[in-house]
């Protein structure tokens, strides 16, 4: 499609195509061989792009720009849904932008990240002895892939 110019409204059906960054990943795409210069981007709902950049410096340069981005503007996720069953719910994630400083955003990232590796190590530490089948290995997994990818 064309590409964006400043100062040109966006159509509706631009918009409706628009794929947003708020809590999303760009990582270079290093298991992809189809094409080269390919980074994935991941969002918040878990849906992954691929998209290909012309030569690696513009592939990296989408890349640091989209995750600084995300990083810089996403507000800290809700907590995870509480209920009477004991199955793993991602946290909510605002697509509000967040109200925080940029120093408050970096000490709530470091939080986060503190957090979450702390929760991988008691998670996989906790991971029952006996093999699990079914539902309950795919509740573990889905933590895991979480807890990873926070």
């Amino acid at each position: 499609q064309e590409e964006y110019k400043p100062g040109k409204a966006l159509v509706e059906e631009e918009l409706k195509n628009a794929i947003s960054i708020h809590h999303s990943l760009a990582t270079r795409a290093s298991d992809y061989s189809k094409r080269p210069n390919v980074f994935y981007l991941r969002t918040a709902d878990w849906r992954v792009f691929l998209f290909q950049a012309q030569n690696p410096e513009q592939m990296h340069s989408w890349i640091t720009r989209i995750n600084v981005v995300a990083a810089m503007f996403s507000a800290p996720p809700f907590p995870a849904a509480i209920g009477s069953q004991k199955k793993f719910s991602r946290p909510l994630l605002p697509s509000s932008c967040t109200r925080l400083s940029q120093e408050e955003q970096v000490k709530s990232h470091e939080t986060k990240f503190k957090t979450m590796s702390a929760e991988l190590l008691e998670h996989r530490s906790s991971l029952p002895e006996k093999k699990v089948k079914g539902k309950e290995y795919e509740e573990l997994k889905q933590r895991e892939d979480y807890l990873e990818f926070e």
